[in-house]
């Protein structure tokens, strides 16, 4: 990714650096992180779309294993970790 694409997640229905393709998927993973019950019949028909099942199946892995990652990392307070300061010899 860009930092561009970075910057555009803020924001990514409106931004021209990502594709329809990528929009999809970032939907899909948004909505796996922040309300998983709303991905109905019409949603995985959109999906059905532009990618192929065992695409879909690898796509939802991964997003399952990031999810979980960033959850792992919240709870053992790794998120931000404290900076180091200079090392001396």
């Amino acid at each position: 990714m860009t930092e561009n694409m970075v910057e555009a997640l803020a924001n990514v229905d409106e931004s021209p650096d990502f594709t329809p393709r990528e929009k999809l998927a970032l939907q899909f993973a948004e909505l796996m992180a922040v309300n998983h019950k709303q991905i109905d019949d019409d949603f995985f028909t959109a999906l059905k779309q532009e990618f192929s099942a065992a695409q879909i199946i690898e796509l939802g892995m991964l997003i399952g294993v990031f999810i979980g990652y960033g959850r792992l990392l919240s709870v053992l307070d790794l998120e931000t970790p404290a900076r180091t300061t200079e090392v001396t010899s």
